[in-house]
């Protein structure tokens, strides 16, 4: 209880620290259709650019748009606060958008793309500026932040907290609770480092740096899944608690399930500041509902949590195993999309648009061919393996239960 404790504790002082770091240039502009006008000239001007000195000329200047105002003034995440993850994610693909069809030397194409990038933008920041700054709207746009991000955070950490209790682990949470204090403690590096980035490759670099934890996070989470799996059979759960000195599971085990959480808390914590410094420098007289959203939404993480563990008592062995690994398997789905997607807004993976498909940004799903295959592999791969372990299992319960009736046959 006590490192529990400890754990709020660290995590209000970081997001409350976070208000410190410098914020973006906003200050500079009154409103966000004043942001958008120097956009849509910078835009325009990429396009004369490109067709004046080709593709990648044009290409920079589409990223100074992207890097330079999008990102650096918080209009994205404002975006994301006040109106939704999805819309935020259309805009940032079409300016992908815009960059391949430079690359294909469409130039029809690019204009669309422009064009549908600077109504997109415009329409944002009407929405925005006539928003008028209120009390309820403060509150409401952080509970939804801390909400919406501390949510997968505590998903993973919880079902694996509770995962180790359910198989008599219980010592080893302490590990797990310090991989999340600990992720959190990085977290407030990690924003530091991502606002003092400067210069023409800092905005990609970012975005290079979060893809890059994301996908780390999609291969501990998908061992971490599988492993859980194995063992929801109780007679392969017993004989591998038997192979164990003490019951206890093995190191590397303890080491993956406390890397899984601090990497799912990690991934979390540097953008959840980011986001409360554009809403904190984006209200004049609300901060203080602002830190009132903050707090309700930390107190509801902390009743989703309550309800994990109280589940992980309630529920059988093999189906809380099986929901356990399901979940994780989620998670590693939707941060694999998410992970290839902020590589993609790095320039480090191509952007091939799939019609039809709609953004669940939630679940990591984007309307590109470069997330969604892999996405589609890896949920095969999570199929078959999900199977085969199952098979395993099934097929060792039977041979502990032949074992048995041959035992009691003899006695």
């Amino acid at each position: 209880m006590r490192l529990k404790r400890i754990t709020g504790v660290i995590f209000i002082i970081f997001l409350i620290f976070s208000s410190f770091f410098p914020m973006s240039a906003f200050a500079a502009y009154e409103t966000w259709n004043q942001v958008v006008d120097d956009m849509e000239t910078v835009l325009n001007d990429a396009y004369d650019i490109y067709l004046d000195e080709g593709a990648q000329a044009g290409k920079t200047k589409v990223d100074e748009a992207y890097f330079g105002y999008y990102e650096k003034l918080g209009y994205e995440k404002t975006v994301m606060a006040y109106i939704s993850g999805e819309r935020a994610s259309q805009v940032e693909y079409e300016f992908s958008f815009a960059k391949r069809a430079m690359t294909e030397g469409d130039a029809d194409g690019a204009r669309s793309s422009l064009d549908n990038l600077i109504r997109y933008l415009r329409e944002d920041a009407n929405t925005l500026d006539g928003k008028q700054e209120s009390a309820v709207g403060s509150f409401v746009a952080s509970l939804l932040i801390i909400t919406r991000e501390g949510f997968e955070a505590i998903l993973v950490v919880g079902a694996i907290i509770a995962y180790l209790v359910k198989s008599g682990n219980k010592h080893h949470t302490k590990a797990v609770y310090w991989g999340s204090v600990i992720a959190l403690g990085f977290s407030v590096i990690m924003a530091f480092i991502l606002n003092a980035l400067t210069g023409a490759n800092a905005g990609e670099n970012q975005e290079i740096i979060e893809g890059a934890t994301m996908l780390v996070a999609v291969a501990v989470l998908f061992y971490v899944s599988n492993w859980m799996v194995s063992k929801a059979e109780s007679a392969t759960w017993t004989r591998y608690i038997e192979g164990m000195v003490q019951s206890s599971i093995t190191r590397g085990s303890v080491f993956s399930l406390a890397f899984a959480a601090f990497l799912a808390v990690f991934r979390e914590g540097a953008e959840t500041i980011l986001f409360y410094q554009a809403l904190l420098a984006g209200t004049d007289k609300y901060a203080n509902m602002v830190w009132l959203g903050l707090g309700v939404g930390a107190v509801l993480l902390v009743v989703i949590y309550i309800l994990i563990r109280v589940l992980s008592f309630t529920l059988p062995l093999k189906p809380f195993f099986l929901g356990t690994s399901v979940l994780l398997a989620v998670m590693c789905i939707s941060f694999l999309g998410s992970g290839i997607k902020e590589l993609q807004e790095g320039n480090v993976i191509s952007v091939t648009s799939v019609p039809g498909v709609g953004t669940v940004d939630i679940l990591g799903i984007y309307p590109t061919a470069e997330t969604l295959i892999p996405q589609i592999l890896l949920l095969v791969a999570t199929i078959i393996t999900f199977a085969v372990q199952m098979r395993r299992g099934k097929k060792a319960r039977i041979a502990a239960e032949t074992s048995k009736l041959d035992g009691n046959a003899g006695a």
